[in-house]
Formats: C-alpha cells, sequence, structure tokens
C-alpha cells in the first residue's frame, strides 16, 4: 500500500528491453536503504526491488505493467516519482493506493496561475466513472484532489511545494501519465453491481 505522498524523486539511468520485457534502473536517494524484494512506487507503479546498490535500483517490468503503464515511454535522465510501501507506524497523509495502474492520461494543460499551476488531465471512460468533484485520484503516483470535472479531463490546483517535490516539473502538455482511481469507489462499484 502506499498514500500517494511523494517521498523523492529519482531518474531513470537505464531502460533496457528484454524480449516482452524490460529492466529498469533508477538513481534514487534512498538506495542503500532497499532490500531485495522491497515494493517502491515509480510514477504510482508498484514495482519489486531486484538488485540495489548504494545510489540506484533496479525493477523488472513485465509485459502487463509495459503494457498498462507509461512506464515503457521512459527516457534516460527522465524525473519520476519514488514512494516506498506504506510501514503499519506511518502517518497516511493522502489516499490509499496500491500501486497498481489502472489506465493512463495525458497532461492537457499545465500553466501557472499565480505562485500556483493548473494541472489538467484526460480521463479514459474507465477512470472518469470513479472520479468526483473533490475526490482523490492518482496522477503518476501523487494523491491528488480534483477540483472539477469534464466530461473528459481532471481539473487539480497544484502548489508549489507539490510542483517542485514532483516529477510535474519535468513534464509538458501530451506527457503520458499513470492513473489509479480511488480503491474505495472501485469496491463501492463492485458491491452495487452485485445487489
Amino acid at each position: 500500500m502506499f498514500t500517494g505522498l511523494v517521498e523523492a524523486t529519482g531518474t531513470v539511468l537505464a531502460l533496457n528491453e528484454c524480449g516482452d520485457q524490460a529492466q529498469l534502473r533508477i538513481a534514487l536517494p534512498f538506495a542503500n536503504e532497499l532490500a531485495l524484494g522491497d515494493s517502491v512506487a515509480i510514477n504510482g507503479c508498484c514495482l519489486t526491488v531486484t538488485s540495489h546498490d548504494s545510489e540506484s535500483a533496479t525493477f523488472d517490468l513485465l509485459t502487463q505493467t509495459l503494457k498498462v503503464t507509461s512506464l515503457g515511454a521512459l527516457q534516460l535522465d527522465s524525473l519520476v516519482n519514488l514512494e516506498r510501501a506504506l510501514t503499519a507506524n506511518a502517518r497516511l497523509g493522502g489516499h490509499f493506493m496500491q500501486g497498481h495502474v489502472d489506465a493512463t492520461g495525458t497532461v492537457a494543460d499545465l500553466s501557472v496561475l499565480g505562485q500556483d499551476h493548473r494541472f489538467e488531465v484526460t480521463l479514459p471512460p474507465e477512470i472518469e466513472r470513479y472520479c468526483i468533484a473533490k475526490g482523490s485520484l492518482a496522477v503518476d503516483g501523487i494523491s491528488l484532489t480534483i477540483a472539477e470535472l469534464t466530461d473528459s479531463s481532471a481539473v487539480f490546483w497544484i502548489t508549489p511545494h507539490t510542483f517542485q517535490a514532483t516529477n510535474l516539473r519535468g513534464l509538458a502538455k501530451g506527457s503520458v501519465l499513470n492513473l489509479e482511481a480511488d480503491l474505495l469507489a472501485k469496491y463501492t462499484e463492485k458491491l452495487l453491481r452485485k445487489s
């Protein structure tokens, strides 16, 4: 489980194809604190540490991961959001996330307004149905509150801290993003469908 409070950012050192799969190596500030098998959310996608040294960690990307997420499009030096798995004694400041990406969207707008940023993300129908105004949505692993919903997008207002502490500062219009809908909304839909 994750909270969507980005712990740090890292940079892509390598993305090597291995047949239908790939191996991703990330420079990250807490590499020396990791152990084999640890879970780390990379842009909101839960990945398992397969090797590490004092400055980087390597993760395997399965065929399904490459198909569902934006990770296969990462480039050398791409900035990524990082969050280690939630511990039992940690504060829960964002919202419950599994690190299971549901779909991708794209940046429709990222503009400066005063000291804040207006951030608009396109939503595919399989995500939009779980979204409500003032509800939560994980965007590249960031727990964000939806300020406004349109028929095909969500608008967020980004504080200066969030903009500087995440990969948002490296995005542009058209950038592809990982989306994870609210876990409670998905369970509620399934329960109501069965009644």
